[in-house]
């Protein structure tokens, strides 16, 4: 393991690419479609901390070969729990977990070979971004020229040509990051994890990097797993995401699944933003609200099977919403304030019943007369609903 805890390292064969070796052919995927074993396998891991208390209750993944994989959730979901266990830093209370078929959980960090870049960075100070760079080839035996090439080709790739006498100390926060990211690469690991790595950056900075490692990724074919919070990211730069809460991964699937079909309420409301209806589902096909407000739900096979009849409720994205034109569902609203954002303006009315709608609307689509409080017609598709019934 290099970052935070560097100890003596013992070499360990690989097959993930090296920085000097072959580029990923155009027409190729990031992901291994083959049918060769998962590169990590956690198998009824469990872990707690205090003996009684399962932050992890039962943990079954396969991590593919080559993927980009973002575990997702909000603080103390077991998504950094997961990633530390990976990584050596902690032991599982219960269960397996194997790379490449072998079982590690009783490996130390240092001998599994895994890349780790941390939010904090955890450079060297007092080193050079060439020594930081150098310290974990030296750790497994390589110098010499082999040492030379490795951290030149490693700063040519995150972009840091020029600055290998520089301390971390001179450096901007991302150009810090970038050696953090360039040490975790440098010794061609087959993993690497990632603990919210571009957290301490800027907005601009933070999804310029997003870019940034998804091209290295690419390029070099790592197998990442990366651990944020942030939604944006994990949509941004993921192969698949693992939404976890309460300690279960809730879903895994690709990120355009994940926002477009998300298998819980839970999901649909932390991924994105929605706005959301409760009542009572109907037989009939509708969502029966407060005050007599009727919402016709999809029919079946428009998204969704069936809906129960029970409570429920039905969520539908701002970007999905719409001055209404006839077609569709259909609602009328108070306007209560009116956001412009630069590239849309956002709606927010109440109905009725006092639920809150928000749409957002291209320029040029609201009507002059458009004013806090206004009446406004709103409507939206049927198939855009997603409908889930709640627990009794």
């Amino acid at each position: 393991m290099d970052g935070a805890h560097p100890r003596r390292r013992a070499r360990r064969g690989g097959r993930a690419r090296s920085l000097e070796g072959t580029r990923r052919s155009a027409k190729g995927s990031s992901v291994n479609t083959t049918a060769e074993r998962p590169l990590i396998e956690l198998i009824g891991v469990q872990k707690s901390y205090d003996g009684e208390h399962l932050v992890i209750p039962d943990l079954n993944l396969e991590i593919r070969r080559g993927e980009f994989l973002t575990l997702l959730g909000a603080s103390g979901s077991g998504k950094t729990t997961t990633l530390m266990m990976l990584a050596g830093f902690e032991n599982p209370t219960r269960g397996r977990i194997l790379m490449d078929g072998r079982p590690i959980q009783d490996v130390p960090p240092h001998k599994r070979g895994i890349g780790m870049v941390f939010q904090n960075y955890a450079l060297f100070p007092h080193m050079s971004v060439a020594q930081n760079l150098a310290y974990p080839l030296r750790m497994r035996g390589i110098s010499g020229q082999a040492l030379r090439d490795k951290v030149d080709r490693a700063m040519q790739l995150v972009r840091l040509a020029g600055m290998a006498e520089r301390k971390p100390g001179q450096l901007s926060g991302g150009q810090q990051q970038r050696v953090a990211l360039a040490r975790a690469l440098v010794f061609d690991p087959e993993l690497v994890l990632m603990d919210e790595p571009l957290g301490a950056l800027d907005k601009n900075l933070r999804e310029h990097m997003q870019y940034e490692i998804k091209q290295i990724h690419r390029e070099l074919g790592v197998t990442v797993v990366y651990v944020t919070h942030d939604q944006g990211e994990a949509l941004t730069m993921s192969d698949r995401v693992a939404v976890f809460h309460d300690g279960r991964i809730e879903q895994l699937a690709p990120p355009r699944t994940i926002y477009d079909a998300p298998a819980t309420d839970y999901i649909a409301t932390f991924i994105g933003e929605n706005n959301r209806l409760d009542g009572t589902i109907e037989a009939a096909g509708v969502l029966q609200l407060r005050d007599d407000l009727r919402i016709p739900l999809p029919e079946a096979g428009q998204g969704q099977a069936s809906h129960p009849a029970g409570a429920g409720c039905a969520l539908v994205r701002p970007e999905c919403v719409r001055l209404a034109d006839g077609q569709g569902v259909q609602v009328s609203a108070e306007v209560v304030d009116l956001v412009y954002l630069g590239d849309h303006t956002r709606l927010i009315a109440r109905l009725r019943n006092g639920d809150q709608i928000v749409a957002k609307l291209g320029h040029g689509t609201l009507p002059s007369d458009t004013v806090v409080g206004a009446d406004v017609a709103l409507g939206w598709q049927s198939r855009d609903m997603l409908v889930f019934a709640r627990p009794a």
